[in-house]
């Protein structure tokens, strides 16, 4: 049964109509994966890795690894950084590796700024079905497998300020072939919006409402609610609601100025739910600064 289930999974993570891009539960605290705008934007040298677990219990279950590093240069007008994904589901793998450009402006003297950005970068997509179990041994589609690599590129702009932000991307423009056409499987353009704003609360609580909409053609809309409370300037804990799919929490913990912990947990109430023991996710991110930069406020986002 599980194998049918994985080998169901593969093919639509594959199909001209669904969303590919792996999901992310902590996304707030790695924007880059999907906006190249955001690179530089916290004014150090960040580096940020992410590992998520999905669906826990099932053989061959989406597992995921982000990683990514910016910094700010040129007097924090330019910011650059370079990110690297790969996700993995039953016998599809997929890795991508991106360069970030961003250029920052800032708009008024309350230090309101805009960045836009760009990215390029390759992009792996490899499936092979041989380690299925299949009853009719002569399909070809079971004896081969197939690889792609091929070229792409993104695009983004992200508007932030001291309390909040509003960023809009297409992280990959072109769509690209992903089993040498051998089908009618290609990658797809994803369109992301993220927005989110810290309301002040008292001197020691904070709350930072959030959002992420993901959108591909053809497929449904992909939008993850997040509310977290922020306290004593250290501890984030919160609550997520990924529309008609799962619910969960999550939470970091600021160990110092340069580095922050965190973990998330989410389960699906739909009917992926059968036999798993949900998606798990851990994250920690480094800042470097300098010491003309030194840590004054905590970072939001």
């Amino acid at each position: 049964m599980k194998k049918i289930i994985l080998f169901l999974l593969a093919v639509i993570s594959l199909s001209a109509n669904a969303q590919q891009d792996a999901q992310s539960s902590l996304y707030f605290f790695n924007p880059l994966n999907y906006n190249p705008a955001y690179a530089g934007s916290r004014g150090s040298l960040n580096f940020t890795g992410v590992h998520r677990s999905q669906w826990v219990g099932w053989d061959g279950a989406p597992t995921t690894q982000f990683v990514s590093v910016h910094a700010p240069v040129a007097r924090k007008h330019i910011g650059i950084g370079g990110n690297l994904s790969y996700d993995k589901i039953g016998s599809r793998s997929n890795f991508t590796a991106m360069a970030n450009f961003a250029y920052h402006m800032q708009l008024n003297a309350k230090n309101l700024r805009l960045s836009l950005g760009a990215s390029a970068g390759l992009n792996a997509n490899q499936y092979n079905f041989q380690s299925l179990i299949v009853t009719d041994q002569t399909d070809p589609t079971f004896l081969n497998s197939n690889s792609s690599l091929s070229p792409n590129f993104g695009l983004g702009a992200y508007l932030y300020g001291k309390r909040g932000y509003l960023g809009v991307s297409v992280p990959r423009l072109l769509q690209k072939s992903i089993d040498n056409n051998t089908s009618n499987s290609f990658l797809q353009r994803h369109y992301y919006m993220a927005a989110g704003y810290v309301f002040p609360i008292n001197s020691v609580f904070d709350l930072k409402p959030s959002v992420l909409v993901k959108y591909t053609n053809r497929a449904p809309v992909t939008i993850d609610f997040n509310l977290s409370a922020h306290l004593y300037k250290q501890f984030w804990i919160g609550g997520l609601y990924r529309m008609n799919e799962s619910l969960g929490f999550n939470a970091s913990y600021q160990i110092n100025d340069k580095l922050m912990l965190g973990y998330a947990f989410d389960f699906p109430f739909n009917k992926l739910s059968y036999r798993n023991w949900g998606s798990h996710e851990v994250v920690i991110s480094i800042d470097i600064r300098s010491k003309n930069n030194a840590f004054i406020s905590p970072r939001y986002f």
